[in-house]
């Protein structure tokens, strides 16, 4: 008995392999419908540029011939036609999108089509629980090899419909890309072949408009070398990656590709050699975009297509250190809550992938998330940044889970801010002509303090200026050299939402320090002053603030390293007559002091000054501190030092030339005469 069992089991298997090699009917997309479509059915259809849309019309025209009903087709978007969503057949077949495309956004709005907000990670786990239980799928494929089928450009929730699926048909086309991971398919799992040739749907490139190309400067910026990437599609992905090509050793793990990825793989800036899992691979779960992409995909080992469940897995995604998560979104409040998915009661999108990999994205060493989006719509009629959402609209990803937001106008990091600092951060990003009533409405609100100051601007002269972010690398404590360390100081424009990092500076300082450095008794001042020194108004005063990571230890355990400010540099120029020399300052937290960071903040500044017309500087230094002489004498070949007399007011052209009573020794400098030494690193 036990011998029959084994050789029971035995045949089994040689049975399975027997059919796994035995190719499905070939029928027409007449008789494929006919044989498995009927009234009531539920069919999941091949997503993005793998839509069957032969098989995809054969089966409206079935429905409506044979007055069929209540059919319903589900889907992720499509580029193909989209009869199902026509008002001819509206009343045999309904369509229920995953995500709106353009081609049923109409649909869906009228009526005739639905909208299931889900994630894309969640999908097939209703599939296979029954919790959306599929009757049917319909997929187009590669030619069969070896009892298998490849789903081509799109993997993502069609396998695991597959395998819930009561019957599968394919319709077969030569012109669809043989692709590898997990997009293989036996034979065995077929129902019927429908051989048809067709193109594949083509989504070209965009053209990239001045606040796309902005917003991929900006994002570039945050992303490091090594880092794993996730971007959608669009004028923005594009933007960013176009902005990369500086980068290196770049992976991809994500939802989809484009084309703009082939440039940087051309290149070599993506080769995945940094990525923890999957590495030298680059990672989707589909990808729409020209032929030229589709011939890349082909038969090509560097791109495994997974299935979403695998893709999506937030748990996946966290194990990539540096991931950095790129999303867009159609709107954002002042709080953080962003819109995606609708605008007002109108759905537009869907949820996507985006929480999916924000999630992740914040879960991972290193990881960041960005949001991404165009400051006004409409054209320049209508502020996307908002005080709050539109009546109706929905929240995908809620503020809680907001890392990064990007418009063309800079960046605003909202993870671990107050509504107030959120809120003041996220102004800045709007198109300036909307910033004054942003402002309003927040103090109405009482997101931000009465009377709160923020800085002039309402041109593109208040765009936020990257090109002045850099990094440098000092020695710290150098009494031996056991005790030396090299640390890497990141620099960037001071703003509005440093006023915390500015306090926090300040308060470590000694009084006499700055009181030196701004005049200011330091430990009495108000939050307007503050919001002064913060608000810089760019078309007059430059500000500079520079970063040490420091980590900090709790129980005898390394904590993860942070951004501390640790000094800043600045000037003001008011375009007064007669006012050659500008003021300037530059501060230092004590803990960095003598180790040349003050030298070369300055040298910073004036290299900037200089570009700016900007003659030279006046920085003043309090009786029996030679502090600021000895940092100017470094940097520029002459100091002139003239002691200050009674009733001189700093800030008045008039007094420029007469002494104070503070006792304060005023220092010029002439830009051009910056020593050979520093002058050379800012050429």
């Amino acid at each position: 008995m036990l011998h029959m069992t084994r050789i029971s089991k035995v045949l089994v298997r040689q049975l399975k392999v027997a059919r796994q090699y035995t190719n499905p009917p070939t029928l027409s997309a007449t008789q494929a419908i006919e044989q498995h479509v009927r009234s009531g059915a539920r069919v999941l259809i091949g997503s993005g540029a793998a839509e069957p849309q032969h098989l995809v019309e054969e089966l409206c025209l079935h429905a409506s011939t044979k007055n069929l009903s209540d059919i319903q087709l589900v889907h992720l978007m499509t580029l193909g036609t989209a009869p199902y969503a026509n008002e001819a057949t509206s009343s045999h077949v309904r369509h229920n999108a995953f995500f709106i495309g353009a081609n049923v956004r109409n649909a869906v709005r009228s009526g005739m089509a639905d909208y299931t907000p889900c994630r894309l990670w969640d999908i097939p786990t209703f599939f296979r629980t029954q919790r959306l239980p599929i009757d049917g799928v319909i997929v187009q494929c590669a030619p069969p090899r070896d009892g298998f089928i490849s789903l081509g450009v799109s993997v993502d929730i069609l396998k695991s419909g597959i395998e819930s699926a009561n019957f599968v048909l394919a319709q077969v086309n030569p012109n669809m890309p043989w692709t590898i991971g997990d997009s293989l398919i036996p034979v065995s799992s077929i129902d019927a072949f429908v051989e048809h040739e067709e193109p594949l749907c083509e989504l070209q490139p965009p053209a990239l408009d001045i606040p796309a190309l902005w917003i991929g400067k900006y994002v570039a910026n945050l992303v490091p070398n090594g880092a794993c990437l996730q971007l959608g599609i669009g004028g923005i992905p594009d933007a960013v990656l176009a902005a990369l090509k500086g980068k290196r050793d770049l992976g991809i793990h994500t939802e989809m590709i484009s084309d703009g990825v082939l440039d940087l793989i051309d290149l070599g800036v993506v080769n995945g050699s940094k990525k923890n899992i999957n590495p030298g691979a680059i990672v989707t779960s589909f990808c729409m975009g020209t032929r030229r992409l589709y011939d890349t995909v082909h038969d090509n080992p560097l791109f495994q297509f997974r299935p979403t469940e695998y893709t999506n897995d937030p748990f996946i995604i966290s194990q990539h250190d540096n991931m950095i998560s790129i999303n867009s979104a159609l709107g954002v409040d002042l709080t953080g809550q962003v819109a995606a998915d609708s605008l007002g009661h109108r759905f537009y999108s869907g949820v996507g992938g985006q929480v999916d990999f924000v999630r992740g994205a914040l879960r991972s060493k290193g990881g960041r998330s960005v949001i991404a989006l165009p400051s006004t719509a409409k054209h320049g009629e209508t502020s996307r940044i908002t005080l709050a959402l539109a009546s109706g609209t929905g929240v995908v990803t809620p503020r809680a889970d907001v890392d990064f937001v990007v418009t063309e106008y800079g960046i605003a990091s909202l993870r671990a801010k107050t509504v107030c600092e959120r809120a003041i951060a996220l102004i800045q990003l709007a198109h300036p002509k909307f910033r004054e009533q942003l402002m309003q409405e927040a103090m109405n609100h009482g997101l931000i303090d009465t009377g709160h100051i923020l800085p002039a601007g309402h041109d593109e002269s208040s765009r936020y200026d990257i090109d002045l972010e850099g990094e440098c690398e000092f020695v710290i404590d150098a009494e031996s050299k056991n005790d030396s360390r090299t640390i890497r100081l990141h620099y960037r424009p001071l703003k509005p939402s440093d006023e915390r990092n500015l306090k926090d500076l300040f308060y470590r300082l000694p009084p006499e320090s700055a009181a030196a450095s701004f005049g200011l008794p330091v430990r009495n001042l108000t939050e307007r002053q503050f919001q002064q020194l913060v608000s810089i108004d760019s078309a007059n005063s430059v500000a500079v603030a520079f970063f040490a990571p420091e980590v900090t230890t709790r129980h005898g355990v390394n904590q993860q390293p942070r951004d501390r400010l640790i000094a800043v540099a600045r000037y003001e120029h008011h375009h007064r007559k007669g006012l050659d020399h500008v003021p300037a300052t530059v501060v230092v937290d004590k803990a960095y002091q003598g180790n040349g960071i003050g030298a070369y903040a300055i040298a910073y500044l004036a290299s900037i000054a200089k570009k700016r017309d900007i003659f030279g500087f006046e920085v003043m230094e309090v009786p029996g501190d030679t502090q600021m002489e000895r940092i100017l004498s470094r940097v520029f070949e002459s100091v002139d030092v003239q002691p200050r007399c009674e009733n001189q007011d700093a800030n008045t052209a008039e007094a420029v030339n007469v002494p104070s009573a503070d006792g304060r020794t005023r220092l010029r400098v002439d830009l051009d005469c910056m020593t050979a030494a520093y002058a050379s690193r800012f050429t």
